[in-house]
């Protein structure tokens, strides 16, 4: 299969840093980093140094776990952002940062990424007054996020982002249960935890 299926946890316990994947858990004393800070396996096999290729192929595996994506969808990712003006490195964290269940992720919406992206499966949500079910949509300055279904659960969820706040790149739009897109995030706005550049150097090799 294309996702990864397995224990979310394993992946930041082999990666040595938190990737968030499991929502609040991760900001508990029961995530898996606090718990048992090494990595899955056999205690006895002590880790060998990376290589450079090592920590390029590391640097792309935490970057498509945290954001729940496939190669093939990196690999796209990062002909487009190739091919558009300015740091390359930037362009690519930019695009990740501008799909639909990553601003539904940051509008505080969704616990986790995967649940942004189920929310927006189910078809939870409208964009620009249109139905999207699709994760991936990438969206633009100007854009307009609002939730489709009008019941209890989803009201207490918009009250709780409004108490949490959005990130300055997001605004509450005029009606209820609208944020509005006014910007793409600037590189020091993400808080990927990733270098970048190791990342495009792996694929430009």
């Amino acid at each position: 299969m294309a996702r990864y299926t397995g224990p979310s946890c394993k992946i930041c316990r082999r990666n040595r840093v938190k990737l968030f994947l499991k929502g609040d858990r991760c900001h508990t004393a029961k995530c898996a980093i606090e718990k048992r800070n090494f990595p899955p396996g056999p205690k006895a096999i002590i880790p060998r140094k990376l290589s450079e290729y090592g920590r390029r192929l590391r640097e792309k595996q935490k970057l498509r776990f945290h954001y729940g994506v496939s190669e093939k969808q990196i690999r796209g990712y990062f002909s487009r952002a190739l091919r558009q003006k300015g740091v390359t490195g930037y362009n690519l964290l930019g695009l990740f940062e501008s799909r639909l269940d990553n601003v539904v992720f940051r509008t505080k919406l969704a616990a986790s990424r995967a649940e942004a992206r189920q929310s927006v499966r189910h078809g939870h949500f409208l964009l620009n007054g249109k139905k999207a079910n699709i994760p991936s949509i990438l969206v633009r300055a100007g854009d307009v996020l609002q939730v489709a279904v009008s019941d209890a659960v989803w009201a207490a969820k918009f009250e709780k982002t409004k108490e949490k706040g959005l990130p300055a790149w997001l605004s509450f739009g005029s009606m209820p249960g609208q944020i509005q897109v006014l910007q793409l995030p600037a590189r020091e706005e993400i808080d990927a935890p990733v270098e970048e550049q190791l990342i495009v150097e792996f694929y430009s090799r």
